[in-house]
């Protein structure tokens, strides 16, 4: 599994295993079986409401934490300078972790306008040690060129919806530009990116799935990736993305499916607080 260097010098394993919408009480098992196909790197968020059946799962594997990276996120309910700090300390107990690896701010939630004191509580945690290392989540340049320009530490990473129909040149452009490593999140759009010709016919040729075609693209780009799956066969061929290569020819057939359409909320307007009803 290769890893990625981050800006501060702390690597991240290339290929991580996604949490979202893994149903309540399904969490554990998978990040167990995910933990025993190989996976050494796990995200989360306080807002996928699993954090702490990821960390069952962590400490029931028997790996040694020090090699599994750990990356959580803060909801957008809890910005500010006070309750960021507060919500890191619910989320690392809810974990039972002493150090997070990464600690990202989900979304920049910018009618509330307090992505710059949050960073700046971010800060803090990173001095103290108690992250390995801070980055953001959805952060148009628009707000990269705001954080950059007020706040002192730069992000090691951008987790942005990344997918070969939705790439997101410009926010890709402006994270690497500023030493910014960019994270992919609904790698494989969801699954709508798995039928386009381009895909179809490099799994064919390659004798792989369209899924590792896909995150195949991704990696040779230089991309982390963490493709989500609660089905066994599928969480092992998503990790097995190195006993083959991408042609040029099909690195720039999947580039040009590029459709500028988002799955997600659109960053510069949402306003969820991902709370729980």
């Amino acid at each position: 599994m290769p890893n990625v260097e981050l800006n501060n010098g702390v690597t991240i394993p290339q290929v991580g295993f996604g949490v979202f919408q893994v149903p309540e009480g399904e969490t554990q098992r998978t990040v167990e079986q995910a933990l025993e196909a190989g996976y050494r790197h796990i995200d989360t968020a306080a807002a996928y409401y699993n954090e702490a059946e990821v960390g069952a799962a962590i400490k029931a594997s028997g790996i040694p934490r020090e090699d599994i990276f750990v990356t959580t996120k803060l909801r957008n309910g809890d910005h500010g300078a006070e309750s960021a700090l507060a919500a890191f300390e619910t989320s690392r107990k809810a974990m039972g972790l002493d150090v997070v690896d990464l600690y990202l701010v989900h979304w920049p939630y910018p009618s509330a306008d307090k992505y710059i004191e949050t960073w700046k509580s971010f800060e803090k945690l990173y001095a103290e040690g108690a992250v390995r290392a801070i980055g953001v989540s959805n952060f148009l340049p628009q707000f990269l060129e705001r954080l950059l320009a007020e706040t002192d530490v730069v992000p090691a990473v951008n987790q942005i919806e990344l997918h070969p129909t939705f790439q997101q040149t410009s926010t890709q452009d402006a994270s690497r530009a500023a030493g910014i490593a960019v994270e992919a999140y609904s790698p494989l759009g969801q699954g709508k990116d798995l039928d386009a010709a381009a895909v179809t016919a490099a799994a064919e040729r390659l004798g792989v799935t369209t899924g590792q075609v896909v995150l195949r693209w991704h990696v040779q780009q230089g991309t982390i990736v963490i493709p989500k799956s609660v089905t066994p066969a599928r969480i092992a061929s998503n990790l097995d993305l190195f006993s083959f290569e991408l042609s040029d020819e099909d690195m720039g057939a999947v580039s040009a499916l590029d459709t500028d359409e988002r799955i997600g909320a659109d960053p510069a307007t949402a306003a969820f607080t991902q709370v729980r009803s």
